[in-house]
Order: structure tokens, then sequence, then C-alpha cells
């Protein structure tokens, strides 16, 4: 099998599976993921913050859905971007608010992909000082000790 072109996978996924039981299916056959939708939109949107802001803007970021409307054609969805300084706020809006439009649109894009279908996104960013380390925060957050 080669891992550069994939000649030979659809072989090996065929040797696999013949000796695989069949089993129940855990999930519906339209599922796109085990997570609920609202996680799967925040992990979209921070990870568009990550890679337009680099080193700029640590790992600080999370990010809140605060309402999805699914009105039939598109689907709306409401977000803030939390941050723990002022200046990280700066920095992801951008001069003339490009950084936040840049985010955005990448987002909205992987949105459209996962959802099949349009999504209008507007993003707020907010400064919560010291959000990481309250533990209720973290939690409300979805980020759990285990």
């Amino acid at each position: 099998m080669s891992a550069l072109t994939g000649k030979g996978a659809e072989a090996l996924v065929a040797a696999l599976a013949a000796d695989l039981p069949p089993g129940p299916h855990l999930y519906p056959a339209d599922a796109v993921s085990d997570q609920p939708e609202q996680l799967l939109m925040a992990e979209l949107i921070r990870e568009q913050v990550l890679e337009h802001t680099r080193e700029e803007v640590p790992h600080s970021v999370a990010v809140t859905i605060d309402r999805v409307v699914d009105d039939g054609p598109r689907t709306a969805v409401l977000a803030t971007v939390l941050v723990e300084r002022p200046s990280q706020k700066g920095i992801l809006i951008g001069k003339g608010g490009r950084m936040l439009r840049t985010i955005g649109q990448g987002a909205r894009l992987q949105m459209e992909k996962v959802f099949s279908g349009p999504v209008y996104l507007e993003l707020f960013v907010k400064v919560e000082p010291d959000w990481r380390r309250s533990a209720a925060r973290l939690a409300e957050l979805g980020y759990r000790g285990e």
C-alpha cells in the first residue's frame, strides 16, 4: 500500500472488513460526528482563530455558541470568542475588523461543508480575565478534567 498515492488502500480495507464481525450501528447513518453540533461549530471557529493568529494569541481562546437559528434555507450562528486580555481582543479584531472577518469567513466555509448548507455567522470578541483558571467556567465551556 502506498501512503503517498493511496494505491492498495481499497484492498487493505476489504481485507480488514472481511475479518471483522458485523456489529450494531452506534450512530445514525447521517451523523457527521458523535459530538453536539454546537461544540463542533465552536471548534471550527477556534481552529480558524488559532490558524490565523498563530503565535500572536496563545491558546487562551475559547468559543461559546450563543444562539443557533435554523430557518430552513440557512443556519444563523451567533458566537462569542473569549480571550483573557484586552490586547488579545485587539489582535483578534484586527485593523478595521479585518482579522475577525477573515476568521469568520474561514469558519463559515468550514461550517457550510460540515452542515451541507449556507451559514450566516456573526462573531463577537469578549475579554474575560483568567477564564482558564476557573473550574466552573471551564466546565461551562465543555472542558473537563479526567
